[in-house]
C-alpha cells in the first residue's frame, strides 16, 4: 500500500508540496482510445482554483495543468489516452513562504504540523507542505480524468451548511450551484452565508462546512461484499480530503434515529421494466453494491486551523507559547472541497467501473 495512491485498477498518485516548485499525479490503469486535452481537466481545476472570491484564500494560482505522458494522437488526429501512466503536473506560481518564517519551530493546534514532526522528525512549514489543501489540485485532475472513463455517470457537488447555517432543501436547485461562490443549490442561503462569512473572515476567523456528493447514472452491480465495498471505498476517499472529519452515505447517522419501516427502501416495478426504489436511505448502495439510485455522500469540513486568534502551543524543542497564524486562508475552507468531493466520487466509482467490468465482462 502506498500512502500517496489511491485506486486498484484506476489508481492515481499525487506528489509535491504546497510551496514546492510544482504539483502532480500520476494516472494509472486509464483505458486507452479515450480523447483527452488539457481543456478537458482545466474547467474542473477553475473550480477549485484559490482567489476566486473573498471567502477562500486569495493566493493566485492559475493552476494551469499540462499533461506530460499517457496521450498520443490517433488516426483521427485526436489527442487519446494509450493506455499509458497519464503524468499531469501544475506549476506553483504564488508562494510566500516568508509568511511561515514565524512558525517554523511552533506546531499550529489543530494543523498537522505535530503529528508530521512526531512521525518524520521532518517536516515542511511553508504552507503545511504536503499536509496542505494545495495537494488538492491534483486529485481534482485526476478526477476529471476519471469521468471521462465513466462518462454516462453525472457527478455533482454542493456545499449543504457553513457552521450552523444549513440550506433549506425545499428550496434546492441543482443550477444555482454555478450561479454563487458557495455552490449553493439553495439560492434563499446565500445572503446569510454572505454575511456570517464576512464576520468570520474580517474577526480572522473560520468556520466548517458540509459537503453533498450525488452520483447518477451508476447501474446496479459496482462494487463488492465485505471488503470490496463501493460505500467503504467512497467513505475512506472522502474521508481522505484535507480536514474532513466525517462522512456518511444516504442518511448517514440520522439513519439511527429512523424506524425499521422509515429506513426500509421500498420497491416496486417501474415503467420501464426496471426495479424502481420509493426513497434511498441507502445512498444508492446496499450490502457495498450500488442499486442503480443515486449515490449520495456528504462529508463534513471542520474550521481551517490558520487563524489570527493567538492559540496555546509548544514548539519542537518542548517549550509552550503561543501561536498566530498570518499569511492568506480561507474563512470556510469547506467551499473548495466541493469540487474536491466530486472528483473523489469520481475516482472511486471510475475504479469500481473497472474492476466490475473485469469480474462480470459488464458495466455502464
Amino acid at each position: 500500500m502506498s500512502h500517496n495512491s489511491i485506486g486498484h485498477l484506476f489508481r492515481m498518485t499525487t506528489w509535491g508540496e504546497s510551496h514546492g516548485p510544482a504539483i502532480g499525479c500520476v494516472i494509472d490503469g486509464c483505458p486507452p482510445g479515450i480523447p483527452l486535452v488539457a481543456d478537458d481537466i482545466q474547467g474542473f481545476l477553475d473550480k477549485r482554483r484559490p482567489g476566486r472570491s473573498r471567502f477562500t484564500t486569495q493566493r493566485r494560482e492559475p493552476d494551469a495543468v499540462r499533461i506530460l505522458s499517457g496521450v498520443f494522437d490517433d488516426d483521427a488526429g485526436r489527442q487519446v489516452t494509450t493506455g499509458t501512466p497519464i503524468a499531469l503536473i501544475i506549476d506553483n506560481v504564488d508562494q510566500r513562504s516568508r509568511d511561515y518564517a514565524d512558525i517554523k519551530d511552533k506546531f499550529r493546534p489543530g494543523h498537522a504540523d505535530f503529528t508530521y514532526w512526531a512521525k518524520y522528525g521532518i517536516r515542511d512549514y511553508r504552507g503545511g507542505g504536503r499536509a496542505s489543501a494545495r495537494e488538492t489540485a491534483m486529485r481534482v485532475a485526476a478526477g476529471a480524468v476519471a469521468r471521462k472513463v465513466i462518462a454516462t455517470v453525472s457527478i455533482r457537488g454542493a456545499l449543504v451548511r457553513i457552521g450552523r447555517h444549513p440550506i433549506e432543501r425545499s428550496r434546492w436547485s441543482w443550477p444555482e450551484v454555478d450561479n454563487n461562490p458557495f455552490f449553493a443549490p439553495d439560492p434563499g442561503i446565500i445572503d446569510t452565508w454572505t454575511r456570517y462569512l464576512d464576520e468570520v473572515r474580517k474577526s480572522g476567523s473560520s468556520v466548517g462546512a458540509v459537503i453533498e456528493v450525488v452520483a447518477e447514472g451508476v447501474p446496479a452491480g459496482w462494487g463488492a461484499p465485505i471488503y470490496g465495498r463501493l460505500d467503504q471505498d467512497l467513505a475512506g476517499a472522502m474521508m481522505s480530503i484535507n480536514a474532513v472529519k466525517g462522512v456518511e452515505i444516504g442518511a448517514g447517522m440520522a439513519a439511527a434515529e429512523l424506524t425499521g419501516e422509515e429506513n426500509a427502501d421500498e420497491i416496486r416495478m417501474g415503467n420501464d421494466g426496471r426495479p424502481h426504489f420509493l426513497s434511498n436511505s441507502a445512498g444508492g448502495i446496499l450490502g457495498g453494491i450500488s442499486t442503480g439510485q443515486p449515490i449520495v455522500a456528504r462529508f463534513a469540513v471542520k474550521p481551517t486551523s490558520s487563524i489570527l486568534a493567538p492559540r496555546r502551543t509548544i514548539d519542537r524543542f518542548g517549550n509552550e507559547t503561543q501561536i498566530a497564524t498570518k499569511g492568506r486562508h480561507d474563512p470556510c475552507v469547506g467551499i473548495r472541497a466541493v469540487p474536491v468531493g466530486e472528483a473523489m466520487m469520481a475516482l472511486v466509482l471510475a475504479d469500481h467501473f473497472l474492476r466490475h467490468r473485469a469480474q462480470a465482462g459488464s458495466g455502464a
